[in-house]
């Protein structure tokens, strides 16, 4: 017993505590839905591209596929995001290519471009910037196919993602993609949970408004991996669970 709690304890001195506390069947299923996703990313790219554009096009998606898979209700992982991402960041790497003779230059300026543009166009996704760079150095297979590389291979292989996670998480409830699948499915279950049992006096005076919640994202000037959704459904259950602690507490005579 005491071996293996020193052993914790090296653990956690080397590497912190887990940012990510999450099952081990829930960390075996990510990993379970990228590989099919990027399984078919593959078939299709080694087919339009030779084996350098074919790297560098799948690294940006496998980026995607961490988010996608990993963490599918992150606002980063929303379709919009991985699909304008992508589409858009390419498009600033190939006018970049087109447009500044030299390779190193135009690399940076198309990163610097693509998150400006994703910023601006609400779908920022930090694979979007390996997109752009892809784009750059991709090689005479990449610059070869000009403006049709947008359509085949990265229009066909986000496709390919979103279809693959969305077929892949549909059965679990509390994995469903896009989001909003699994906020439906979790309203419906409040409802009913709602029915059964009004809340107390000491809840409904713990109910956060969604606009206080926009209001407190507002003021924080940085990028915010979570939605104000998220943040009340956080909120209501340690709210809740503070409840069942106070229940549970031995009152005073």
């Amino acid at each position: 017993m005491g071996a293996e709690l020193g052993i914790r304890t090296r653990w956690k001195r080397w590497f912190g505590d887990d940012p990510h506390p999450v099952s081990h069947g829930e960390k075996l299923l990510s990993a379970l839905g990228a590989f099919f996703g990027i399984l078919g990313l593959l078939v299709i790219s080694n087919n339009v591209l030779d084996i350098q554009g074919t790297a560098l096009v799948v690294t940006s998606m496998g980026a995607s596929a961490v988010l996608v898979f990993a963490a599918p209700h992150s606002p980063l992982s929303q379709p919009w995001p991985v699909l304008g991402g992508h589409l858009l960041s390419s498009t600033v790497g190939i006018v970049c290519a087109m447009l500044i003779d030299d390779m190193l230059t135009a690399a940076a300026v198309a990163v610097a471009l693509s998150i400006a543009v994703m910023f601006y166009t609400r779908c920022l996704h930090p694979p979007g910037g390996a997109a752009a760079l892809a784009t750059v150095v991709g090689g005479e297979s990449v610059r070869a196919l000009g403006f049709a590389y947008l359509v085949t291979p990265v229009l066909l292989n986000v496709l390919v993602l979103l279809s693959v996670a969305m077929m892949f998480n549909a059965p679990f409830l509390h994995r469903r993609y896009p989001r909003w699948l699994a906020e439906l499915g979790a309203a419906n279950a409040a409802s009913q949970a709602t029915a059964e049992a009004a809340p107390t006096e000491a809840e409904e005076k713990l109910v956060i408004a969604h606009s206080d919640l926009v209001y407190a994202l507002s003021q924080i000037d940085s990028y915010v991996d979570i939605s104000e959704e998220d943040l009340l459904r956080i909120y209501q259950l340690a709210t809740q669970h503070a409840q069942v602690d106070g229940d549970k507490m031995p009152q005073a005579a």
